[in-house]
């Protein structure tokens, strides 16, 4: 890319960036001395982004019903129970996520290698006579070389979330399994703790009292976080992030 295009684009990204940078930086100002605003109590549904989850279904069978039979074919219990299985109904999650992992490579490598040529005879007198003295045939052209490479990495990572929240179900899918989405924010003076739990589950694997275990969520999707002043003071000026982004090195 030559110059002419590089500074066209530092032209074009440097108003942008200081018209985000002044955007946020005036938000800021507004609520300097105020708590974090909670999020409104909406439809997941209607939230921007929401995308109603598609997964391979079964073929759908028709219902029979057998004469004097209380059962009713593709039934999944005989008695109705108050667990969550349509679309509105709200269902525990409990969030239980223990991760430990524990990777260590090390790598090195090393090669050498020379080459030596040398003339005789008259064509290698005749190089001699035009060579300044005491050059010799047996060398006249020589060549060396040398490389290494080390690498070394670890990974030592341990990580623990343990809570409960409640979701809801956003959808039902046509094999019977549920979509739910949960969302919980706690404010605790200046910061506010955002946990967010989504993904599909099935009917059997939610037990009596109504609440599933996070490891049975298929497509499971948990976010962990917070936002406020602790949490601004732990992240890096937005200069020095997009910083980060554009240096090459």
């Amino acid at each position: 890319m030559t110059p002419r295009p590089l500074g066209r684009l530092a032209a074009l990204l440097v108003p942008a960036l200081l018209l985000g940078a002044c955007g946020s930086t005036v938000d800021r100002l507004k609520a300097v001395g105020e708590t974090p605003k909670l999020s409104a109590i909406q439809d997941p549904t209607t939230s921007p982004g929401y995308r109603p989850v598609q997964m391979p279904m079964p073929q759908i069978e028709p219902v029979q019903y057998s004469p004097n039979s209380l059962w009713q074919s593709g039934s999944r219990s005989f008695f109705k129970d108050q667990r969550a299985r349509n679309i509105g109904d709200i269902l525990t999650v409990k969030v239980r996520i223990t991760d430990n992992a524990k990777i260590a490579n090390s790598t090195q490598r090393s090669r050498t290698g020379s080459d030596t040529m040398g003339i005789e005879g008259a064509i290698g007198n005749a190089i001699a006579n035009a060579l300044p003295g005491g050059t010799e045939l047996d060398a006249i052209a020589s060549n060396s070389s040398a490389s290494s490479s080390t690498g070394a990495g670890s990974i030592n990572r341990s990580e623990a979330v343990t809570t409960n929240v409640a979701a809801v179900v956003t959808q039902l899918l046509p094999n019977g399994n549920l979509v739910i989405e949960g969302r919980q924010e706690v404010r605790v003076n200046f910061e506010v703790r955002e946990l967010v739990v989504a993904g599909v589950v099935r009917p059997e694997d939610i037990a009596a009292d109504n609440t599933i275990d996070s490891a049975k969520i298929a497509e499971a999707r948990v976010a962990y976080g917070g936002r406020g002043q602790i949490t601004e003071v732990q992240q890096p000026r937005y200069g020095q992030q997009v910083m980060d982004i554009i240096l090459p090195f």
